[in-house]
This record gives C-alpha cells, sequence and structure tokens, in this order.
C-alpha cells in the first residue's frame, strides 16, 4: 500500500457537501482516508472570482500507481461535474479540484503528473490543511 497526500477544493454550489462526497468518492475509486483535514475558506488563488474556496487535504492509503492515481482523481472530478482543469491557462472556477500532492517518497516529473505537487509550498490553501495531517 502507498501513502499518498491529496488537496481537494471547492468555490461553486453547496461546499461542504461537495467535499464530503468527493472524499466519499475517494474512499470509493482511491483507497482508505487515513486522516482529513479541517476545512478552510480561501480566497481564490491564481484569478479573480467572488466565490471564496473551502479547501482541505486527505491523506489516503491506496494500491494504485501514480498514473492510476491520476486518473481516478480526475474521474472523480468529471463525474462530480468538471469540465477543464483551465481555460486558455488561466484559473476559473471550479465544483471540485483534486490535486496530488505526494506519494510516498516518490518523485515524479512528467508533462501531465509532478509529484510532489510543483506549487503546492507557495500555496497556504495546501500547506495550511496539509501540515494538519502530514506525517513525515
Amino acid at each position: 500500500m502507498h501513502i499518498v497526500y491529496l488537496s481537494l477544493g471547492t468555490n461553486l454550489g453547496n461546499r461542504k457537501a461537495i467535499m464530503h462526497e468527493a472524499i466519499t468518492r475517494i474512499e470509493g475509486k482511491i483507497g482508505t482516508v487515513l486522516r482529513q483535514s479541517s476545512f478552510h475558506e480561501t480566497e481564490p488563488w491564481g484569478f479573480e472570482s467572488p466565490n471564496l474556496f473551502l479547501n482541505s487535504c486527505v491523506c489516503v492509503s491506496t494500491s494504485l500507481a501514480p498514473r492510476q492515481l491520476l486518473e481516478a482523481t480526475q474521474a472523480i472530478e468529471i463525474e462530480m461535474g468538471r469540465v477543464k482543469k483551465s481555460i486558455n491557462a488561466q484559473y476559473t472556477d471550479r465544483i471540485i479540484d483534486i490535486d496530488i500532492l505526494l506519494y510516498d517518497k516518490l518523485s515524479i516529473n512528467e508533462p501531465d503528473l509532478i509529484i510532489p505537487h510543483p506549487l503546492m509550498e507557495e500555496r497556504d490553501f495546501v500547506m495550511l490543511p496539509l501540515k494538519e495531517i502530514w506525517e513525515e
């Protein structure tokens, strides 16, 4: 089994219900959620929007390989109504965003999969909830 840390965010709809649904889907498709941070309300990052985000991190035990994990997180996003990660390389409002932050102590650098997440340390909305649950 592998230990992975995921970041979740939403700024549309019933944000708490969406976060709970995403975590339920993570348990169904990815593995056992071992730890979950509290929810953090934050300003949009990288774009303007009147809609505040709700962010959280989860620690999951999974048997999925990194590429399978990416496919599973993207499938959950699509199932929940997410259409694009960005429009013209610009961030936009989103129903759900699930990012892979860490996968064991693995380092991967592929065009569509970079672990550890390259921007996580620049983002308080990732690091604050991650620090609540991260066990090095």
